[in-house]
């Protein structure tokens, strides 16, 4: 495989629109991750959707197909189904994973798998860049307990990501297809479980990732506890090999849940969009509770007038002003936070221009 970042960001290929901002321009995000619902079918004990309550609002095919349709017409180049709904939930999303990629968008899926078709693989496989299925735990019973399920639906998911590897190979597809474990500290015990369960499924890599938590704490994610877990987090990406990657994302999990930046720089790259329909800069800020932050409904208005409107760019300057302090106003560890210490970087060296790193492309190029 070319090289696959999972702890970094890719805006070393985005020069053209890093340079645009740079020099103050509005620019189209490169990277829109959303949920086609609130909706879920599991209550995962880590998940960051409960904080995000907002007035949801239905999303049609009809809403669904003209943001897609605006992604593509002002500039962006990946829509990531994930963000705080479980897409699978939607009615419409075997269709616009299609849609998304007939508009020239590069289209990705995260998934507890579960209510995932296994007759629709054949469909949307070839119009995916990744298929990532969120499993946090390695054995049935710990997923059960982790991930509020019952334990028959660990074995389900199983089986849908041996088929969609099946079809992956026997059709040799470029389709990424991974898995993924949220950790949180108490749940070390899966962590070799879940790196073995990958292999033995026959996926492209399983990663590590750390959990978010809110500026108030509300999970109750003792950052400090990472540290203890580094030897066997090393053990799990030792279980890589030609085929088959696993990797801890470094940088956060060992982070304390600290960030360097006080403003916020990478909405405008990579923004969210909730299941409810509401745009806002990010998934932390998706809660009624911040709604000074919230700038439209793609269901009430189309995308394009929403990324064109006055409060949206009202919105973007003040998260990036001396007014506002992630440091002490956002949740820990976001979306955005690798891409953000990169343009903090950046603008602290009052760069004229920028220059990207060179070479081959990595995988998930659009997906920064």
């Amino acid at each position: 495989m070319k090289e696959l970042i999972l702890d970094g960001h890719k805006l070393n290929w985005h020069t053209e629109r890093v340079e645009a901002w740079l020099k103050g321009e509005r620019i189209a995000p490169i990277t829109v991750d959303m949920a086609l619902t609130r909706r879920c079918t599991y209550r995962c004990v880590y998940c960051y959707g409960q904080l995000q309550e907002n007035d949801e609002k239905r999303m049609t095919k009809e809403v669904i197909f003209r943001f897609l349709d605006d992604a593509a017409e002002i500039g962006v180049k990946a829509i990531s189904f994930v963000s705080d709904g479980e897409s699978t939930c939607s009615p419409y999303l075997y269709e616009a994973i299609i849609k998304g990629k007939s508009n020239g968008l590069d289209m990705a899926l995260g998934t507890n798998g579960f209510l995932l078709k296994d007759e629709k693989l054949e469909e949307i496989l070839p119009c995916l860049t990744y298929l990532r299925f969120n499993i946090s735990a390695g054995e049935p019973n710990r997923y059960s307990q982790i991930m509020g399920c019952r334990e028959e639906c660990f074995h389900k998911v199983c089986n849908t990501i041996k088929e969609a590897v099946r079809i992956k190979k026997e059709k040799n597809l470029a389709v990424t297809i991974g898995i993924q474990m949220v950790l949180m500290p108490q749940f070390a015990d899966q962590i070799i479980p879940f790196a073995k369960l990958g292999k033995e499924l026959g996926v492209d890599y399983a990663v590590i990732k750390h959990c978010s938590d809110d500026e108030k704490g509300r999970l109750g994610v003792n950052y400090s506890q990472y540290f203890q877990l580094v030897d066997v987090l090393k053990e799990a990406e030792s279980l890589s090999d030609e085929r088959y990657l696993v990797k801890a994302k470094w940088s956060k999990i060992l982070s304390g849940g600290k960030r360097k930046y006080s403003q916020c720089y990478g909405p405008p790259f990579i923004i969210q969009i909730s299941g409810s329909g509401l745009v806002a800069p990010c998934g932390m800020l998706f809660n009624n509770r911040y709604k000074k932050f919230h700038i439209g409904n793609i269901v009430d208005t189309p995308f394009k007038e929403i990324w064109q409107s006055e409060r949206y760019w009202q919105v973007m300057d003040y998260i990036a002003s001396k007014k506002f302090d992630a440091k002490k106003m956002c949740g820990a560890l976001c979306l955005q936070h690798k891409v953000n210490e990169f343009l903090w970087d950046l603008k602290r060296r009052k760069a004229a221009s920028f220059k990207k790193t060179g070479g081959e492309k990595p995988l998930h190029v659009n997906f920064i």
